[in-house]
């Protein structure tokens, strides 16, 4: 049964203040209503809400340069029975924060994510060329560490709500090395999943029944029969042991899509183990055209064999 995911009265994010993923939550007014838990680590926003400890977890799952947040994905897969109630997307702005009255020229350190640092690379070695990069846990972390700090030679990559809580200035805005990057949130909760919309995502997680010569071809022609659209698919090792994968999906569709619940069964009967993250609101532009005429030539399919069974005697 599909449900209306209720507004949470608590959500954990990855703190402290000022990362991007509050800057996600912020553009969702239920979940800005709610009460903030900020947790040190991702596993740990996992984690508590698996525990009962919160009502949902939100964390950053996807980047569109760094690609998965392997920890966040791997966590779900493996170590959870959470399920994916909605996805937010975000423009991701990189800037240069350094504390007031500090000039570009004197600083010797740059601190921030490393997911962070990896996205201004090329701003780092043609402007900061002499610089050190140190790790922080978050954007958010650097600049507090920064704030603390009282040094007039470092700086922290993060975005403008770290400057405006920290007292940071923006020596640089837009430092990015790639205009137009995203980043994708997931919020989990323990269990409900959302009613369709006609504008949904699903996501699985499909163990191979045996690695063989042909089988993710297998995989892949039960959507590709039913005109689902896939737009993600990873290989995961499994734990299991060395060589042993998983396949990770995302696809077009609800779950409670004739189409999308047909390719799941099949899938399931013939592999063995496939795990169910959730189906819920897709964010962004999908192919909604594509799925509405898949549909249609699908029950245009079970109309014709139901005529041919009719003239059974």
């Amino acid at each position: 049964m599909t449900t209306h995911a209720p507004s949470p009265a608590s959500i954990a994010y990855l703190g402290p203040a000022g990362t991007f993923t509050e800057q996600a939550i912020l553009t969702q007014p239920d979940f800005a209503e709610a009460e903030h838990v900020l947790c040190r680590s991702h596993s740990d926003v996992l984690f508590r809400t698996q525990d009962g400890e919160t009502d949902m977890g939100f964390c950053a799952i996807e980047n569109a340069i760094e690609g998965t947040v392997n920890v966040i994905q791997d966590t779900l897969a493996f170590d959870t029975t959470l399920l994916i109630q909605r996805e937010v997307i975000i423009p991701i702005t990189m800037n240069l924060l350094v504390r007031p009255g500090t000039a570009i020229e004197d600083i010797k350190e740059v601190v921030s994510y490393p997911h962070a640092l990896a996205q201004v690379r090329t701003y780092i070695r043609e402007q900061l060329p002499d610089t050190d990069t140190i790790a922080a846990n978050s954007t958010a972390d650097a600049a507090r560490l920064l704030a603390e700090s009282g040094s007039g030679n470092q700086a922290a990559i993060g975005n403008a709500l770290a400057a405006e809580k920290y007292g940071l200035e923006i020596a640089a805005a837009g430092i990015e090395d790639h205009k137009g990057n995203q980043t994708r949130f997931v919020a989990v909760a323990r269990r409900g999943i959302p009613a369709p919309t006609g504008h949904d995502k699903t996501t699985v997680v499909i163990y191979q029944r045996a690695d063989k010569p042909g089988s993710l071809l297998a995989i892949l022609q039960e959507f590709a029969a039913r005109g689902i659209n896939l737009s993600k698919l990873e290989s995961r090792p499994t734990r299991q042991g060395l060589g042993d994968y998983c396949f990770l999906l995302d696809l077009d569709g609800h779950i409670a899509d004739q189409l999308v619940a047909d390719c799941l069964k099949n899938l399931h009967a013939k592999q063995g183990h496939l795990k169910f993250l959730g189906s819920y609101p897709a964010a962004g532009v999908h192919s909604e055209a594509v799925r509405a005429r898949s549909d249609e030539a699908w029950e245009d399919a079970e109309a014709w064999l139901a005529e041919l069974r009719n003239q059974q005697r």
